[in-house]
Order: C-alpha cells, then sequence, then structure tokens
C-alpha cells in the first residue's frame, strides 16, 4: 500500500517538471467539458452504481444527496469546467514590484504549489472541482474520494486523464487512487511528506479531525461550517424573510447553510413572527430559546446550550433572541466556526461593526450565507472553504492554489 502510494507521488513530480502554457491548459479543461457532456450516459450509470451501494451500507441521507448527479448537477459540473478555463491562469504573474536603493531589481511571481493531495467524501462534483482548478493553477493532484462515490470518481478521472492525452499533456497531472482500503487514508497522511506539499480534507468533523491530527504536511480546510445569520432590529422583512429561507432551505446539506439565526430583541414582534413562520412553512425544525418560545405565536422545541453548537445539515435550526449587536457578535465568535456569517440590516454602522468584529472567514451583509462557495464569488469553482487564520482563508479556488518567489536581478551588486 505503501509502495503503491509513492509510485503515485513519484509520477505526479514527474508531471509537473513541464511546465504547461496557458493556451494548453485552456485545451484541457475545454476538451474535458467535451468528454463531460458526451460521456453523461456513462456517467449517470456509474453514479446510480454508486447510490446502490449507498443505499445497501444505509449512508446517511446527506450523504447520498451530495453523492447523485442529475443532469442538471453534471450540466453545472460541465460550467464549472468551461468558466475555469475562460479565467486568468495564475502562474507566472507579477504580484508586485520594487527596486532598492542600491539597484537592486526585486520581483514577487506566482508560482504552483505542487503535488496536492486531497481526501474527500460523497461530492462527484468535488473531483471535477479538483481537477480543473488544480491543473490550470500547475499543480498535479492526488484524489482519494469515498468509498460511497468510487465508480463515479473513477470515471470522472478517467475522463480528465483523456483529455490530458489528448492535448499531449503528461496524464498524471491528475490521478485517483483506486483503493477502498480505509487503512490507505493514514498511509496517505503519514508516509507521503516527500511527495506532497498540502493536503486538502473535504467532508465531515471526522475526517478533517482524523487529517489535522495525522499528517505531516499543510492542511488546508475547515472542521464545521455553523454558519449564523443576525435579523438586527431595523430590516426590509421581505428581504429578511426571503434571506432566512433561502440561507437556511435552499440546500440544507452544505457548509454555507445557516444553522443559527439571532434575532434583536427589539426587532418587532411580528416581523420575527414571520421570519420564524416561514422557515416552519418550509418544513424546518426550530429549537429557540425560551425568550423566542414566548415571542412565536405557534410552538418550538426548546433549545440546549448545545444546540449552539451543532451543524445541523438537514431542515433544522436553532433560534436565539440577543440583546443587541454586540451579543449577537459574542454569540458567533463563541459558537462558530470562521466560516460564514451574515447580518441582515438597514443599519450601514451596525453593517460595518459586524463585519468587522466577527472572526469569520466570510462576512456578509443582507444577503443568504449560501453564496459560501467559490463558483458564486467568481473563483470559477472551489477546493473547499479554509477557515484557517493563516492564508488561504474562504473560499479556496484558482488564486489560492498557486505559492509565489522573489526574483532578485542585480548588475555585480555586494552585500556590505
Amino acid at each position: 500500500m505503501k509502495k503503491y502510494l509513492q509510485k503515485l507521488g513519484k509520477k505526479s513530480h514527474k508531471a509537473i517538471l513541464k511546465k504547461i502554457d496557458t493556451k494548453t491548459k485552456d485545451n484541457v479543461l475545454l476538451k474535458f467539458s467535451h468528454l463531460l457532456k458526451n460521456n453523461s450516459n456513462k456517467i449517470l450509470k456509474e453514479n446510480k452504481k454508486d447510490i446502490k451501494f449507498a443505499n445497501l451500507k444505509n449512508i446517511n441521507k446527506n450523504l447520498i444527496t451530495r453523492l447523485e448527479i442529475n443532469q442538471s448537477k453534471l450540466n453545472s459540473m460541465i460550467k464549472t469546467t468551461i468558466d475555469i478555463a475562460k479565467l486568468k491562469d495564475p502562474v507566472g504573474t507579477v504580484l508586485d514590484k520594487w527596486q532598492r536603493p542600491n539597484g537592486l531589481k526585486i520581483k514577487k511571481i506566482s508560482i504552483p504549489i505542487g503535488v496536492i493531495g486531497v481526501i474527500y467524501e460523497s461530492r462527484p462534483n468535488v473531483t471535477v472541482d479538483l481537477s480543473c482548478l488544480c491543473f490550470k493553477s500547475g499543480n498535479s493532484v492526488i484524489l482519494k474520494g469515498g468509498s460511497e462515490a468510487f465508480f463515479t470518481n473513477k470515471i470522472l478521472v478517467k475522463l480528465f486523464r483523456e483529455s490530458l492525452k489528448a492535448c499531449k499533456v503528461n496524464i498524471n497531472y491528475v490521478q485517483f487512487i483506486e483503493s477502498k482500503d480505509r487503512k490507505i487514508v493514514k498511509h496517505l497522511l503519514r508516509d507521503m511528506n516527500s511527495y506532497i506539499d498540502v493536503m486538502i480534507p473535504r467532508g465531515g468533523k471526522n475526517l478533517v479531525q482524523t487529517v489535522k491530527k495525522l499528517c505531516n504536511v499543510p492542511v488546508i480546510g475547515h472542521l464545521e461550517g455553523i454558519c449564523h445569520t443576525f435579523i438586527d432590529k431595523n430590516i426590509n422583512i421581505k428581504m429578511a424573510r426571503n434571506v432566512v429561507v433561502n440561507a437556511k432551505m435552499r440546500n440544507v446539506s452544505i457548509c454555507g447553510a445557516t444553522e443559527t439565526l439571532l434575532i434583536h430583541k427589539d426587532c418587532p414582534k411580528k416581523k420575527i413572527n414571520l421570519i420564524i413562520k416561514d422557515l416552519k412553512n418550509n418544513g424546518c425544525l426550530i429549537y429557540a430559546d425560551t425568550k423566542a418560545r414566548k415571542i412565536f405565536s405557534g410552538s418550538l422545541r426548546k433549545a440546549t446550550n448545545k444546540d449552539w453548537s451543532k451543524e445541523y445539515l438537514d431542515a433544522k435550526i436553532s433560534v436565539r433572541i440577543v440583546k443587541n449587536i454586540v451579543e449577537a457578535v459574542r454569540h458567533i465568535n463563541k459558537f462558530g466556526t470562521m466560516h460564514t456569517d451574515s447580518i441582515i440590516t438597514s443599519d450601514i454602522r451596525n453593517a460595518a461593526y459586524f463585519v468587522r468584529n466577527v472572526t469569520s472567514s466570510i462576512a456578509m451583509h443582507n444577503t443568504s450565507t449560501q453564496f459560501a462557495d467559490g463558483g458564486e464569488l467568481g473563483f470559477g469553482g472551489e477546493v473547499g472553504i479554509s477557515t484557517n487564520k493563516l492564508p488561504p482563508r474562504g473560499p479556496v479556488g484558482l488564486n489560492q492554489l498557486v505559492s509565489f518567489k522573489y526574483y532578485v536581478a542585480g548588475n555585480g551588486q555586494i552585500r556590505k
């Protein structure tokens, strides 16, 4: 198993020795988009195998939802591939330049990171996003998808490698670990530091904790997406109602879904009732504190302190009444995971206070937390959301998958 992984690592390093020009990169991506379209029936067929396997194993319904591909999701993958092809190549860009008093000329230039390892669960679209983003940014990638998505991931990687071959590029820019043995993950984390430069986990809390604990190379990722929406006292009620329902219910299984709703105590009771009623009418189960339960005219479940730390990934939400924006920010910074948090307010000063003081990697004003996505923010796609305090933070897209070097040019200067 260890030798198998090291062989993949050597192939990845060999692949990136030959730098690929922008035109060739884009041709590979466009070829891949055509292959996705022309092989849609095969992809959907392989996905059905995975769905059948997942159902037999009684896998959580939220994971099955993430796993399943339909024509709409496949079209979205194709669009992502084309969008990334249209983005500016992030490699070789002069990020900054200056000249020293002694005549030395200095440039800061973007370069690929190298070999990226990714461990992820359920979502086959991650295979497409990662393959495209890593390749366009000049990196090779070794993919370890979950066993529940084995057949879908395998055909997607096969098609990407076909597009590389068609454009006369080393096919090992993208490699897929075909073993389903769970032990291989530990070897990948412990024994590949000579081959992998950075590891990206995408999945549940247990997976990410394991990666951060065992991995001996830098890790980009987040444990949980406990996202908040705060309803201030001065709001446009029509906008607030639309945003809250979208933030929670559009897709309950993504990390950008709002899990806790905070409401200012001076927000009119009529407006609070409308917002909570909207959630209930959309099938959302609500766990509320004592104050919210007294305000709402219907019945709500009683929230406990544990509910403020829950990532439901389901049609469930915690609701708390806070006395002011300071308490809202304090709650978010205590119970949140530095993922995505939003304020709904007509007060510009409160919006500025919120954005400045929450520790979130993505802070929002008058919009849905479900926009916490690289594609939605114009990155073309993402390899994940980083909640690390050190960069990269937030959606990790094309421009976050590069490092840099300094180029110093002189004409014979020596240091005194």
